[in-house]
């Protein structure tokens, strides 16, 4: 929570955040699928119970020389509930949290606040199923794949997603280009890169229109749209 009120604080709308689900089907705001990393306990995320789970501490050294962090774990209603008005993107990391992200969503009527991405077509097209068009979804690997093609003039078809979440690169080879942009742009499809810490990758992605980026420099990112004139009061 600590991280997400820095982004926050630093005028943030926006922020993204990984899923998993414990045992007993309480959702948390994690990325690794094992405590063992990043905090002072170890063990599977989806083998525990969120009882286990919320006396974990973030700020572990992990196997080598552990020591004691200070951080809970969040859930993902904690961090919907403490903003209400934040953006949250999602990857839901499992199958297993797939029930247990509708439930939150659902209750929390917050449909028009997240967008759920994933590594996994086949999870996306299962949420699809369940929620619909109240729900915001980026695209697959399969769907990215289509997108790619379509931007060397190849007939592909619709597409089920609202937006298109990529890294620049995959497996060596470009994945954003004007190219992809042109194409994206053509379907109205609104263009996020990850995970982008260098200010130089910064400025030449939204030299090609990116529409938004995701990094783990936030104050670095912010600058840049500070330089830009992006930034809300930077002029």
């Amino acid at each position: 929570m600590a991280a997400f009120a820095a982004a926050v604080e630093l005028g943030y709308p926006y922020v993204e955040t990984d899923v998993h689900a414990t045992r007993d089907g309480v959702l948390v705001a994690f990325h690794d699928d094992l405590l063992d990393r990043v905090t002072d306990r170890k063990g599977a995320v989806s083998e525990l119970n969120w009882s286990d789970i919320r006396r974990a501490r973030v700020g572990g050294t992990g196997e080598a020389g552990r020591v004691g962090g200070t951080e809970p774990i969040p859930l993902l209603e904690e961090l919907l509930t403490t903003w209400v008005d934040l953006r949250v993107n999602i990857d839901p990391k499992a199958d297993s949290a797939i029930a247990p992200l509708l439930d939150v969503l659902e209750r929390m009527d917050a449909w028009d606040r997240v967008c759920v991405g994933s590594f996994s077509g086949r999870r996306l097209a299962r949420i699809r199923k369940a929620a619909g068009d109240r729900l915001c979804t980026s695209m697959g690997p399969t769907e990215v794949v289509r997108l790619r093609l379509a931007s060397l003039g190849l007939p592909v078809g619709g597409f089920d997603a609202f937006c298109v979440q990529v890294p620049p690169r995959d497996y060596g080879l470009p994945v954003v280009d004007r190219w992809l942009m042109r194409a994206a742009r053509s379907r109205r499809l609104p263009v996020h890169v990850w995970t982008i810490n260098d200010d130089k990758d910064m400025h030449r992605l939204l030299d090609i229109g990116v529409d938004g980026i995701m990094t783990d420099e936030a104050e670095r990112l912010k600058a840049v749209y500070e330089q830009r004139g992006y930034w809300p009061g930077s002029g």
